[in-house]
This record gives C-alpha cells, sequence and structure tokens, in this order.
C-alpha cells in the first residue's frame, strides 16, 4: 500500500524570497496589536478583574436592556450584561459585594430575585467570585509566567545552540504571544487563566516546531560547508515542511471541533489555541529562519579554525630548532 505525503519529497519552496514582505507584515501586525491592547485593553473575565458573576438562563431570548435595568436598582453594583453563546443564556458582573461569603449569597440572592421578578422560570447556572487583591495577584502571576516561560526557554536554546538562535526564538516567541494578545483586544473575548493556559500552550507548540527547523539547519551548516546561506534555510524549511504540515494541520482539525462544539467555557481557549497554532506555524518559518541571516548566521559560522599560521595545524612535540627541518620520529622508516 503506498503511503500518502501531503508533501513530496522534491518540494522546493523558496520561503525566504519573501521574508522582507513577511517581516514587514509581522512587525505592522505586531504594532498594531500592542496598539489595541494599550488603547482598548483587554476584556478581562472575574479571574483578573475580580467581582461576581451570574451566569443566567431563560426561557426565551433575554432582553440585555430590562435585565440591566432591574439589576441596577437593587443597589449592588453597575452591572454589566452580555449573551453567552445563545439568546437565552447571560453573564451578569458586578463589582465584588464587601465582607465574607454570606454578602455574597445575599447579593446572589438579590439579583436572583429581581431576575424572577422578569422571568420566573430563570435558572442560576454558575456563580464566581473573586477579590480585587487576589485578582491583581493573578493578574501578574501569569504576565510572569509567560514572560519566564519566553526567557526560559530562550537561554535554553542558546546553550543548546548559539545566541542567533537564541535571540531569534525568543524574537519569535514575541511575535505569537503579541498578534494573540491583539486578537483578544480586537474581538473583546473573555481573558481568563484558561486564556493564560492556551498562551503558554502556544508558547511550547512554537518553540517545539522552531526547534526542529533550528536543528535542521544546524545540521546542514555542517554538511553544507560552502552553500548560500538563503538556500540552506531555504532547503532545511523544506525539509522539515512535511513534519509542519502535519503536526500543525492535525492541531488545527482537533481545536477546530473544539471550538465548534466545545462550549463556551472552552471556547475562549479553544480559539486563542487555534489562532496560535497558525500564528506559531507561521513565524517558524517566515521570521524564526530569516532573522539568522541578518543576525550574520552563515555556514563557517560555527566551523572551529584550525590553529597555527595561516591555518596550519599544530603538532604537539617539541618544536624544531631554528635553520634546521624537523626530523623523523624514532623508528620511522625513510
Amino acid at each position: 500500500m503506498r503511503l500518502l505525503k501531503l508533501v513530496p519529497d522534491t518540494t522546493n519552496i523558496p520561503f525566504l524570497r519573501v521574508r522582507h514582505r513577511a517581516v514587514g507584515l509581522s512587525a505592522l501586525l505586531l504594532l498594531g496589536s500592542l496598539l489595541l491592547v494599550a488603547v482598548r485593553g483587554l476584556n478581562f473575565g472575574v479571574d483578573f478583574a475580580g467581582g461576581l458573576m451570574i451566569e443566567a438562563r431563560f426561557e426565551g431570548p433575554a432582553e440585555l436592556e430590562r435585565l440591566r435595568a432591574a439589576v441596577n436598582r437593587l443597589g449592588v453594583g453597575q452591572a454589566a450584561l452580555q449573551s453567552f453563546g445563545a439568546p437565552d443564556t447571560v453573564l451578569i458582573r458586578l463589582p465584588a459585594p464587601p465582607g465574607d461569603a454570606e454578602a455574597v449569597d445575599a447579593a446572589v440572592k438579590r439579583v436572583l430575585g429581581a431576575l424572577r421578578g422578569l422571568d420566573p422560570s430563570v435558572e442560576i447556572r454558575r456563580v464566581e467570585t473573586v477579590s480585587g487583591k487576589v485578582s491583581g495577584e493573578l493578574v501578574r502571576k501569569g504576565a510572569l509566567a509567560i514572560l519566564f516561560a519566553m526567557v526560559g526557554i530562550s537561554l535554553y536554546i542558546w546553550l543548546r545552540f548559539e545566541w542567533q538562535f537564541g535571540v531569534g526564538a525568543l524574537l519569535a516567541l514575541v511575535h505569537d504571544v503579541g498578534l494573540t494578545l491583539g486578537f483578544f483586544a480586537l474581538t473583546r473575548l473573555e481573558f481568563n487563566l484558561s486564556t493564560v493556559a492556551a498562551i503558554l500552550t502556544i508558547v511550547g507548540y512554537s518553540l517545539n516546531d522552531t526547534i526542529v527547523i533550528y536543528d535542521r539547519i544546524r545540521e546542514n551548516l555542517r554538511k553544507y560547508r560552502r552553500m548560500d546561506m538563503v538556500s540552506l534555510l531555504d532547503l532545511s524549511v523544506n525539509e522539515t515542511l512535511a513534519r509542519t504540515i502535519v503536526t500543525s494541520l492535525t492541531m488545527i482539525l482537533a481545536l477546530g471541533a473544539l471550538v465548534l462544539f466545545g462550549g463556551e467555557v472552552l471556547f475562549g481557549f479553544s480559539v486563542a489555541m487555534l489562532i496560535g497554532i497558525v500564528i506559531g506555524t507561521y513565524s517558524s518559518i517566515f521570521i524564526a529562519a530569516p532573522l539568522l541571516v541578518w543576525m550574520g548566521v552563515g555556514p563557517d559560522s560555527f566551523v572551529t579554525k584550525p590553529a597555527g599560521p595561516e591555518g596550519a595545524e599544530r603538532v604537539p612535540g617539541r618544536a624544531p630548532e631554528p635553520g634546521k627541518a624537523p626530523g623523523r620520529p624514532r623508528g620511522s622508516q625513510p
């Protein structure tokens, strides 16, 4: 039985021919993403923003304006309402009630009473509460987790390969994380602890793909000492292209199923992973590899130069006296 090959062995796509345009486009997208995050901000969930969140389900489509007015009349704080997955399900966000668990229970009961005044069949499906102090700590720890993961990974690649590879991997990871954050700032999807977990997974996946390509580049640097660097990088990317496509396609199919059928609880995580896989695959080919050219990596960059004048190799032993030819070792035949 003949095996199916998504990428023929003779594939020779000149990826680096478009490296200037690809890196320029990525730089513009990254800048736009950072501006979006700075101007619009992220739609933090209760994990990071703190407060009280109530998920309520009604018999029919919910009228958000009537519900918002009813909840605001209770005096428990300014309410923010949004549909959650279906027209009959609503997320209600309120400031965290001051006090202990009894205060939270009292606020939930007051909200439930107001909602049942509009629709007696309403069902409270989920209640979450996080204090402002805890949410601030979660924001700090989440940001540190992403930062330490990226720096640690880059240091590992530096030690495993060379510093140029570490810098290239770090810039590629900054690209992946920045564009993912920009997507969340643009779409206003909820950013919570599950999203942080997705970003850390994206960092690991993108790094794995980058290391596979970098390892093949290093092998080819030892094998083809006189090949042009751009041609060598194209060769390395094409040699790992089958593995990259098969791995990415498998992940995309699995995550696509989660996006469509995983429900609202997993939707943010699944979308972040799906966008990150596509961005990470792109950056491994069009960002991580071309950066090596601009950092001066060449076929002879990591070749140990032989010692001695004019590249002559030194032979251990006593140096000959001036004006005399070196003698033969004892017992050697002329």
